[in-house]
């Protein structure tokens, strides 16, 4: 942490920054100035209905998505745009690939190359990005497939692996940029209910580590175990935001109640 003028530590920019963001599709309002504040290192879990705007708001953060209003900022830096005076301009498909280098992605579906191997399919993005020579990065991706527990899988396409399995090559792509922040959108929606805890694991074991994760998810265990704070969405905006204890077991809003009396 860099000193002040005055001696003190400079405080550290947050891990993620979101102010005033709206988004429309047609005429839907999904998020309806949309303020948060993370924190490096802290676990958010967004829990909400579907359609209340969670997975937009991960990809506005990783701007998949313009925002109509207001801006992000990760690590101090704004996403997708860059300040002039009191206004931002759009930066160029190119400049903000190399922003999302910082910011790791799981979706829902995986999203793996079928034609790769799990190996390479973690060892893509660094060789793609001059981080690392195509040795380099397949050696860290066989030590990011053991963190997962796929050690044994490194020569396995896709199709030869489980639901589970593929979305824990994702989770080891994510991490081979060493990305300051990781998004998981619904990561085990997608899951037969007997693979989710070895998905859920992973993420707890990331979360144990001090990586900043923002997750959106329905699973209320996990959210009560691993999160160090829990939102719920509601119609485009932050309705509860809370310890688990908080907004799990005393929440304040009628919606939020209503939602958790259906899932618990």
């Amino acid at each position: 942490m860099t000193p002040t003028a005055t001696g003190a530590p400079a405080p550290q920019p947050a891990a993620v920054e979101v102010r005033g963001v709206r988004k429309r599709f047609a005429a839907h309002t999904v998020l309806d100035g949309v303020d948060l504040s993370v924190r490096p290192g802290e676990v958010t879990v967004i829990l909400g209905p579907s359609g209340s705007g969670k997975s937009t708001l991960l990809r506005v953060i990783n701007h998949l998505e313009k925002p109509d209003a207001g801006h992000v900022e990760v690590g101090g830096e704004p996403v997708g745009v860059r300040r002039s005076g009191r206004h931002f301009k759009e930066l160029s498909e190119r400049a903000v690939l190399a922003q999302r280098t910082r910011i790791g992605f799981v979706f829902q579906n995986f999203n793996l190359f079928p034609h790769l191997t799990a190996l390479d399919n973690v060892a893509a993005a660094p060789v793609a990005t001059g981080r690392l020579t195509r040795p380099q990065s397949r050696e860290r991706a066989r030590e990011l497939l053991g963190r997962v527990g796929l050690a044994d899988k490194a020569d396995a396409y896709p199709r030869q692996l489980s639901g589970g399995q593929q979305q824990r090559v994702a989770i080891a792509r994510a991490l081979a940029l060493d990305p300051s922040l990781i998004l998981f959108d619904e990561p085990t929606s997608a899951l037969d209910p007997e693979l989710v805890g070895e998905v859920l694991q992973v993420i707890k074991d990331l979360a144990n580590g001090g990586t900043t994760l923002l997750v959106v998810t329905h699973e209320i265990g996990f959210a009560r175990e691993a999160a160090d704070r829990v939102l719920f969405f509601d119609r485009g905006r932050i309705v509860e935001d809370g310890t688990p204890a908080e907004v799990l077991d005393r929440p304040r809003h009628e919606r939020t109640r209503h939602f958790l009396s259906r899932v618990l």
